[in-house]
């Protein structure tokens, strides 16, 4: 079992930047790889950015540039800095784990930290 604890949202004017963090209960070494989604209103969960173990990252296009995922394995603990963010970036963001074990892939999810953009 992997415990998922998110920490920075809040309330930012278009523009401006916030960084989130994700706190894992276990060491992301165990992690295959750990990443970021969000859910706007009436809209689904999606992905935002991904980093595995080795340090590979991808990113959603729409946030490419402005988005850095990164990992601090000795505090493990992941971030999302976020940079020019726009109104449209405003969303519940969920950081997600996955770990594989005996062929299977189990997904890890955090309780959300609200990011709101203003206009």
């Amino acid at each position: 079992q992997v415990q998922l604890v998110e920490s920075g949202g809040g309330l930012v004017q278009a523009g401006g930047s916030l960084r989130l963090s994700c706190a894992a209960s276990r060491s992301t070494f165990t992690l295959n790889a750990m990443g970021w989604y969000r859910q706007a209103p009436g809209k689904q969960r999606d992905l935002v950015a991904t980093i595995t173990t080795g340090g590979s990252t991808n990113y959603v296009d729409s946030v490419k540039g402005r988005f850095t995922i990164s990992r601090d394995n000795a505090k493990n603990t992941v971030y999302l800095q976020m940079n020019s963010l726009k109104p449209e970036d405003t969303a519940v963001y969920y950081c997600n784990a996955k770990r594989v074990w005996v062929g299977e892939v189990l997904d890890y999810w955090g309780q959300g930290t609200q990011v709101t953009v203003s206009s």
